[in-house]
C-alpha cells in the first residue's frame, strides 16, 4: 500500500486566476488532472487553513496544501455475505438490499460492501466495466436506503443497462416515510441539484449550475397525526435526489441525519417510549420497492417488486401513534 503524502504548491504571480484543477495538473505533472480534481471534491486540497472542494474555482496567492490519501487495494475480496438475489441468470442478478449495505469500496469502507458479497455469490463472473473497485455495479442506493438493485456479470449486459439508465428509460419507484403530508397530494418536484457550498458532505438543489432533476411524488397515505408514506418515482437519477427534494418542499425522510428528517415538532405530542422508538430511528425511511427493466439479451421486460421492510414497517406503526 503506498503510503500518503501532503504537498505543499506555492503559486507563482503568473498563476493566479487560474482554474484550480489546471494550475495543480501544471505544478503537479504525476498526476492527471481527473485525479487531481477527485482529490479536490474529496476534500484534500486547501488553502488559507480553509478545504477547498470546487475544482474551477480561481487560484489565489497559495500556497495549496493537497493531501493524497494512501492507495488502497486495487481489487476488493469476496467475503461471504448473506444475500437476498430475487433473479439471476447469466448475464445478471437483481439483489435486494438492505439497509446499513455499502454498495462499493470506499474510503471509511474497504470492504464488507455488496461488491464483496457479490464477488463471492457470482464467483468473479461480474462485469469489469464499473472498474476495479465497482465491478458490475450499474447503479447505486445509499448505504442506508434498501431495495432492489441490478448488477451485470457480463460487459455486454452492463453497457445495455447502463445506457437504459442513461436513457430515464427503466421504472424506479421508492417508498418514503416523510414528516407531514406534502399538498398537492400528487405532483413533482423540480430543481437542479448540486454540492451543498455549506456542507460538502451534502447536495442541494441550486439555483446556478447543478444538474437537472425531476422527481414525482404521490401521497400513499397519511401516518398517523404527523407523516406520511409516499411513493417517489424518479425521471432522473441524481445523488440523495429523493431526499434533498422532499426536504426542499418541506417534508423530510423521517430519520433522514443529513436532510433535517431527525425530528419534527409532532414529536412532542407522542408517548415518551413512542418518541423515544421513533427518535432512535437514526437513518432515512427510504426503500426501493420497484424496479423494472428490459432484459439486455431476452428483451423481456423485467419488473420486481420489494415490500417494505420490517423496521420500517415498526416505524410506521410508532408513527400511527402519535
Amino acid at each position: 500500500m503506498t503510503e500518503a503524502i501532503t504537498y505543499t504548491v506555492p503559486v507563482p504571480e503568473d498563476k493566479t486566476g487560474m482554474r484550480l484543477d489546471r494550475f495543480l495538473a501544471d505544478e503537479l505533472p504525476e498526476f492527471s488532472r481527473s485525479r487531481l480534481k477527485a482529490l479536490i471534491l474529496e476534500g484534500h486540497v486547501s488553502a488559507y487553513g480553509k478545504t477547498e472542494t470546487n475544482s474551477s474555482a480561481k487560484v489565489k496567492g497559495g500556497p495549496y496544501i493537497v493531501h493524497v490519501p494512501a492507495a488502497t487495494p486495487a481489487l476488493p475480496e469476496a467475503q461471504e455475505i448473506p444475500l437476498d438475489v430475487v433473479f439471476e441468470d447469466e448475464h445478471l442478478i437483481v439483489i435486494n438490499k438492505p439497509s446499513g449495505l455499502v454498495v462499493h469500496p470506499a474510503a471509511g469502507n474497504l470492504d464488507g460492501t455488496l461488491v464483496n458479497a457479490l464477488l463471492a455469490h457470482c464467483g468473479g463472473s461480474l462485469s469489469g466495466i464499473g472498474g476495479v473497485l465497482r465491478p458490475g455495479i450499474v447503479h447505486r442506493l445509499d448505504k442506508d436506503t434498501s431495495g432492489l438493485m441490478v448488477a451485470a456479470k457480463t460487459d455486454q449486459a452492463h453497457r445495455h443497462l447502463s445506457a437504459q439508465f442513461a436513457e430515464h428509460s427503466l421504472e424506479r419507484a421508492y417508498m418514503a416515510v416523510v414528516w407531514g403530508t406534502p399538498v398537492p397530494r400528487s405532483g413533482k418536484v423540480e430543481g437542479n441539484i448540486g454540492r451543498s457550498s455549506a456542507n460538502r458532505k451534502k447536495m442541494a438543489v441550486v439555483n446556478r449550475g447543478g444538474k437537472t432533476a425531476l422527481t414525482h411524488y404521490q401521497v400513499e397515505r397519511v401516518v398517523g397525526g404527523g407523516a406520511s408514506l409516499v411513493e417517489c418515482r424518479l425521471s432522473t437519477g441524481r445523488t440523495h435526489q429523493i431526499r434533498v427534494h422532499m426536504a426542499n418542499i418541506g417534508h423530510p425522510v423521517v430519520g433522514d441525519p443529513l436532510y433535517g428528517g431527525g425530528n419534527s415538532k409532532r414529536l412532542r405530542l407522542a408517548a415518551p417510549h413512542i418518541r423515544d422508538a421513533i427518535q432512535g430511528y437514526k437513518h432515512q425511511a427510504l426503500h426501493a420497492y420497484i424496479l423494472g427493466f428490459t432484459h439486455p439479451f431476452t428483451k423481456e421486460v423485467l419488473r420486481f417488486e420489494a415490500k417494505i421492510p420490517n423496521k420500517i414497517n415498526v416505524l410506521i406503526s410508532n408513527l400511527e401513534k402519535i
